[in-house]
């Protein structure tokens, strides 16, 4: 859906302005990512881990319990009792926060829970000779619950999202599931993920004339180490629903040749291991890079780099994303409540 809205701002109104640029440039990224898709903040990176790995990721196990929510199959019995908070800094005070927890219960096992919030910010609207029109708030807030199983080398997980939206006092809900499964190496530090993504429907729209389109997506990826290099490398496949184009060649004024369109469908992250507690992330995704590059601006749109550090019961890690207007950072902090509140 499309809102056209008329703002009046001068020298006492920058900050309105501001606000509002950030919301189109936010958006433009969003939109970018999802190809005109509705409640785009679903594929949003939630955890600094996953944007220092290049934001799309399915098959890395790791001490975050956030990684659930990109395959429902990660989560594992170990990280009963782990918490995260996450926040991710983009431009004039927008941003992501997420929280995250699961916890064992011994009737049904562990659950995963995430609230996840996008936030667009509160902009005061003016007609066209500058008379207050009121101010309006837009974003997106996500309620995620998982349930994961293992059966031998293999682990099944489902999630289940509400997520509701707001753009400028317009409101549109969803109901969506995620379906995922994870290979185990029994003796390689390997794993294979596969997870189809945000099926569902839509329960509310924005007005009576507007039609959302949910961001679904079906992806693939391997994670591995070899065995004597301190290197662990990922590869991730995504919109593998999209046989044509990703995005249009004609509005970036050029066109995709055939390995273009392969590579598009990839996502590449790695973790230098440096030290057992220590790790520094990169990552780099093609079809961002061509989809948020200018010409007159910098090659780091869709580059990432990041580091987590671990202690006994703590995780914290870092991550910039390089985006059209700079860069976005991210932080996440991961405990262990189990020994906080024994």
């Amino acid at each position: 859906m499309k809102l056209d809205c008329i703002f009046f701002y001068n020298k006492r109104n920058v900050k309105h302005a501001l606000s509002i640029m950030a919301c189109v440039l936010l958006m433009l990224e969003v939109e970018a990512q999802s190809n005109s898709k509705s409640f785009t903040s679903l594929e949003m990176p939630s955890n600094a881990v996953l944007s220092g790995l290049g934001s799309v990721n399915v098959s890395k196990a790791d001490y975050s319990i956030d990684f659930f929510q990109y395959n429902p199959a990660l989560a594992s019995d170990t990280l009963n009792g782990w918490a995260s908070a996450n926040h991710l800094f983009y431009f004039a005070g927008t941003g992501l926060s997420s929280f995250s927890y699961q916890h064992g219960f011994k009737s049904v096992g562990p659950l995963s829970f995430a609230v996840n919030h996008l936030n667009l910010g509160s902009i005061e609207g003016y007609d066209i000779i500058g008379t207050p029109t009121g101010s309006f708030n837009s974003g997106e807030t996500t309620l995620v619950i998982g349930k994961s199983h293992q059966v031998n080398l293999f682990r099944f997980g489902v999630n289940v999202k509400g997520v509701f939206s707001t753009l400028a006092g317009y409101r549109a809900n969803a109901l969506l599931i995620d379906l995922g499964g994870v290979f185990v190496h029994p003796t390689k530090d390997l794993r294979i993920g596969l997870v189809i993504k945000n099926a569902g429907i839509v329960l509310s729209e924005y007005s009576p004339t507007s039609k959302s389109k949910l961001p679904f997506d079906v992806q693939m990826g391997i994670t591995y180490k070899p065995e004597h290099m301190p290197l662990r490398f990922s590869v991730t496949a995504y919109r593998l629903t999209d046989y044509k184009v990703p995005y249009e060649g004609d509005t970036l004024g050029e066109e995709m040749n055939t390995l273009d369109k392969v590579i598009s469908h990839l996502t590449f992250g790695g973790e230098l291991l440096i030290h057992r507690n220590v790790n520094i992330l990169f990552g780099y995704n093609f079809l961002k890079h061509k989809e948020l590059k200018l010409e007159t601006a910098g090659g780091g749109s869709g580059v990432s780099l990041g580091a987590i550090a671990r202690l006994k019961q703590m995780s914290l890690a870092f991550s910039r994303t390089g985006y059209v207007t700079g860069g976005a950072y991210q932080l996440s902090l991961g405990v262990n409540t189990n020994k906080i509140f024994k």
